[in-house]
């Protein structure tokens, strides 16, 4: 599996932009898919996940509310919807295919199956 993540950019504080990333090689459907950032200077820090069919999700607390993290199984795409963004929301932005649990991919990242190569995002304050 390929996973691609594009949509980063450089945006103004408050503004809003949509994360996508493209699996290939492979459908994706029986994988949780999550989102990973790294801020400059900073260790990778778990975003949010989302279970196989889209009926579960989770977001840590930092970006509750503001960001959604969706997938679309038909299109092999998974995209996180980042609202209301914040000058602390600056990283590169990574997404990520685990065989297992949310749990499992919030806790134990370094577990994940697959990795996509990185979309950065930055904010301006």
């Amino acid at each position: 599996v390929q996973l691609q993540a594009f949509g980063g950019g450089f945006v103004k504080a408050g503004d809003s932009l949509r994360l996508s990333c493209a699996a290939s090689g492979r459908t994706v459907d029986d994988f949780t898919m999550g989102w990973f950032r790294q801020a400059p200077g900073k260790e990778r820090e778990f975003v949010a996940a989302i279970n196989w069919n889209g009926s579960s999700a989770y977001h840590t607390d930092s970006v509750k509310v503001r960001f959604t993290i969706s997938r679309d199984n038909a299109k092999n795409t998974v995209h996180l919807q980042m609202n209301s963004l914040k000058f602390d929301d600056t990283a590169v932005y990574y997404c990520a295919a685990m065989r297992g649990s949310i749990e499992s991919m919030a806790r134990f990242p370094e577990k994940s199956d697959f990795w996509g190569q990185g979309t950065l995002v930055t904010v301006s304050s």
